[in-house]
């Protein structure tokens, strides 16, 4: 009998082991299935808490839409640093410029002012060359003529 006992003894101790796996695992099976189970509770916890902040926003009176139109002439923020560019850079670019551009109009004005020269001093030869021709051509009466001529032109100057 001894054996039978310590047999039944064994088979009860295994059999106890067995037992009390299946009985955790059983357990941990019914958590598997609760946790599967959907939880509603947070999704009703953020429904009510947007239908609270709709409430509050619905509840609070309408901030009026204001359109502002506008043009600074100097910056609201940052005016040291604009004012380091403008007075840096721009104006000294400004003044370049206009500096590029009146010695361009000086050097055209200068250059058409020499080319009517020319034309002034080439006619003038042309006048001058003519008068000797026909004062060396001519004899003693009209030569007279021509020096009266020239001494009434320079008092009518």
């Amino acid at each position: 009998m001894d054996t039978t006992e310590k047999l039944n003894s064994e088979e009860k101790e295994t059999f106890l082991l067995v037992v009390g796996e299946l009985a955790q695992e059983q357990v941990n099976n019914t958590k598997t299935v609760n946790d599967m189970v959907t939880d509603t509770r947070p999704a009703q916890e953020i429904m009510s808490k947007g239908v609270a902040d709709m409430k509050i926003i619905v509840g609070t009176k309408p901030q009026p839409v204001v359109k502002k139109f506008q043009i600074l002439l100097f910056p609201e923020r940052d005016a040291k640093l604009f004012y380091k560019i403008v007075f840096g850079r721009w104006f000294l670019f400004l003044v370049l410029m206009l500096l590029i551009v009146n010695l361009y109009k000086f050097s055209i004005h200068w250059s058409d002012n020499q080319s009517e020269i020319q034309r002034e001093e080439l006619k003038n030869d042309r006048i001058n060359k003519a008068w000797y021709y026909l004062y060396n051509q001519q004899g003693k009466a009209v030569k007279r003529l021509m020096d009266s001529a020239y001494a009434k032109s320079w008092k009518n100057e």
